[in-house]
């Protein structure tokens, strides 16, 4: 009786956690689907750190990244990008994977490029509204280009887009409410909100619950995901309002806890409030603080009926204060339009689409 040929794919993306965490969701599916799966990332990049927890084999490769505004760095990193090409093409070549799947960012360009040149079929996904520079420099050769939003479609080769939305980690969705209540040490049965602030032009969001507190604190139960160093000490023995950093893997059971969230609108967080049907409020990074993807995900989910957002330039006490009241007394009207949705199976639906062009 003839072995079956074992199934290899190669998972890329990195210089930042949300170009690495929906890999990481993948995971547990590919293992379960017999794939041998194999990581390509920068040498020393985030995706490097957080790929070890997951006992997958990991090669760096050079990378450069990919600016559309003047820097000193654009005359050698071009050099940089050659080479990882060269490094990824000789990868390729040792691994032989039946397909890659690329989740964008400046080390997967050339990977993407270098299974081009292989005839090895690749995958790209695109969380944002608009896509980022490296993944429209990856797109030529793609089989399948996945996406979050209906709007994107229609930026993206009809024959090659599918909708399908971010994988997210399963284990978010197997959380315990009494859990999260006992890590946050709460003492009463108040409603939680959540506040997830992030690391990246954080302070306004930060400040603002804050100065808030004595209007909140009095109905709501408050979990606060601060950033790193962007802790108030001073406020470190307020009754009902917990303080973090950051969590890891005691956030399946905040997420539990949580009745409402207010949330920046990177692409991967509102997913994730998506497919945990989280009532949420979104305030999005302004195009000072960033390319203006973060505006266009939370219109568009704010138009869908998932989301409620507050620009972050009206943003202050009055209007958060408000809108949290609002969205609370509203919350089912909102849980019942995230239910409703088509995208919370993206695992599923993506491996589908790997299984298939890998044939």
């Amino acid at each position: 009786m003839s072995e079956v040929p074992v199934k290899k794919i190669v998972l890329t993306g990195g210089g930042s956690a949300g170009h690495v965490t929906p890999n990481i969701a993948l995971i547990p599916a590919l293992k379960k689907e017999g794939f041998e799966i194999y990581y390509i990332g920068s040498y020393n990049g985030i995706e490097k750190r957080l790929i070890e927890d997951y006992n997958i084999p990991y090669f760096g490769i050079a990378t450069g990244k990919l600016r559309r505004y003047f820097d000193p760095k654009n005359f050698s990193d071009p050099f940089r990008v050659l080479k990882g090409f060269s490094e990824a093409r000789a990868l390729l070549k040792r691994i032989k994977p039946d397909i890659v799947f690329s989740k964008g960012g400046y080390v997967s360009v050339p990977v993407v490029r270098a299974a081009g040149a292989l005839k090895i079929p690749y995958i790209v996904h695109e969380s944002d509204m608009t896509p980022g520079l490296a993944n429209k420099l990856s797109m030529t050769g793609a089989r399948k280009i996945c996406c979050n939003f209906p709007e994107t479609m229609r930026l993206l080769p009809a024959e090659k887009a599918v909708l399908t939305g971010t994988p997210i980690r399963e284990e978010l969705g197997m959380g315990s409410r009494e859990e999260g209540i006992r890590i946050c040490g709460f003492e009463d049965d108040k409603p939680v909100l959540m506040v997830i602030g992030g690391s990246l032009g954080a302070q306004s969001v930060n400040e603002t619950v804050r100065y808030a507190l004595p209007r909140l604190l009095p109905h709501f139960n408050i979990v606060h995901l601060c950033g790193k160093e962007k802790m108030d000490n001073l406020k470190l023995s307020v009754p009902g309002y917990k303080q973090f950093e950051y969590v890891k893997n005691e956030l399946k059971d905040i997420f539990a806890m949580a009745d409402i969230v207010v949330s920046r609108a990177g692409a991967n967080s509102i997913c994730e409030l998506l497919a945990l049907r989280k009532p949420n409020i979104l305030i999005p990074l302004s195009t000072k603080a960033s390319r203006g993807d973060q505006m266009l995900n939370a219109r568009s989910f704010e138009q869908q009926g998932f989301s409620m957002v507050i620009d972050n330039d009206e943003l202050d006490e009055d209007i958060l204060c408000e809108t949290i009241y609002e969205l609370y007394n509203t919350r089912e009207k909102y849980m019942e339009a995230m239910s409703n949705s088509n995208l919370h199976s993206a695992t599923d639906t993506i491996i589908r689409i790997i299984k298939e062009e890998m044939n």
